[in-house]
């Protein structure tokens, strides 16, 4: 367990090439383990990991394939209040993706199992690709005059501000100190951010194309959320294997939990509140504990809200809108992880089912 600790207890990056290294099956570990730093993928202990990566493979998809034409002309058909929802969520979705575009190579560097590193290294280039499609949402659908406004949300709006902050400081704590603690903090973190922080946003995106309103914005969300549920079902399975080496308490994970929650519901209420349509602070905060219990159970632990409460998600009636194929083909539920192949051509039909 101790390979890649230096005495401090610090976590060490794995040599770019280690000939003492060993790769065989039975001495294979995530984290930990002696391995050479090559991809010897003919024989693996998690074969979990190659299933999902060749999953998230098949979910190759490029923005400017989805058409945007008619989005240029519902952002103005959408109320002041729709509008600074759509801008001020679209700027929070790109610092999310920003993060852990530079955020994941510092996990990635201490994985010494070749498969799973080769998640993570198709989580990267996902996680980059998003944020080129915000890009090509702002750079198409907002007006030149406000593209700044939009990418600088985070500067004018102190809660925002203080949400990217305290993200952005998780991670920054393990680089600055690359503690096997700090490293367990920064990893359930990442589940935080990819089971949590993106999906109020994808439901105000889904619930607009409901109303016939921006559908080239919501097909593209779409495919991100289905790279997104690939990304948590890695950590699902990351976070149960961290829990038997690492360092930590149950209460420290319900802390992190509690506190994503409250950060998600006060920058959702702020940002959409009661204005729009389809949204109230109360379903904001049903859906955020709803989904914290689901992401606590799928790693093991018991719900941190009542269950009898909050149980059932207020917006089951628009969970078919993450779905990018159509009948006859496998799906993917939105509010679960149970993601599934798909490809690039089922996401560019219109919304004509809806």
């Amino acid at each position: 367990m101790t390979s890649f600790l230096s005495d401090q207890n610090k976590m060490l990056a794995n040599p770019i090439f280690n000939p003492q290294g060993d790769d065989r099956i039975e001495n294979r570990s995530i984290w930990f383990g002696k391995t050479t730093n090559l991809m010897q993928l003919n024989d693996v202990r998690y074969s979990w990991a190659i299933g999902l990566y060749q999953q998230m493979r098949e979910n190759f998809w490029i923005p400017q394939k989805l058409d945007l034409t008619q989005d240029v002309t519902d952002y103005w058909n959408l109320t002041a209040e729709e509008r600074y929802a759509y801008d001020g969520i679209l700027s929070y979705l790109t610092f999310l993706d920003s993060v852990q575009t530079c955020n994941i190579p510092h996990l990635k560097s201490c994985v010494t199992a070749p498969e799973v590193s080769l998640c993570m290294a198709e989580q990267i280039s996902q996680e980059g690709m998003h944020n080129q499609s915000y890009q090509y949402i702002i750079e198409t659908v907002i007006p030149s005059d406000r593209r700044s406004t939009v990418y600088d949300f985070w500067r004018t709006d102190k809660v925002l501000a203080d949400r990217c902050q305290f993200i952005a400081g998780l991670y920054q704590k393990y680089i600055d100190h690359p503690t096997a603690e700090n490293y367990f903090t920064a990893l359930l973190a990442d589940y935080l951010l990819e089971g949590i922080y993106f999906y109020n946003g994808f439901i105000y995106f889904y619930n607009l194309a409901s109303r016939m309103l921006m559908p080239g914005s919501a097909d593209i969300f779409k495919m991100i959320n289905r790279d997104e549920l690939s990304h948590v079902r890695l950590y699902q399975k990351l976070i149960p294997e961290a829990r038997q080496l690492f360092i930590h308490s149950v209460d420290q994970i319900y802390e992190m939990f509690d506190t994503a929650v409250q950060h998600e519901v006060k920058w959702t209420n702020h940002i959409v509140g009661d204005h729009i349509l389809g949204v109230t602070e109360g379903s904001t905060e049903q859906y955020t504990k709803y989904l914290a219990n689901l992401r606590l159970k799928a790693i093991g632990l018991e719900p941190l809200y009542p269950q009898e409460k909050y149980q059932k998600s207020p917006y089951r009636h628009l969970e078919r809108f993450s779905d990018t194929k159509k009948e006859g083909h496998t799906k993917a539920n939105f509010f679960e992880a149970g993601v599934t192949s798909y490809v690039m051509s089922s996401g560019i039909g219109g919304w004509d089912e809806i």
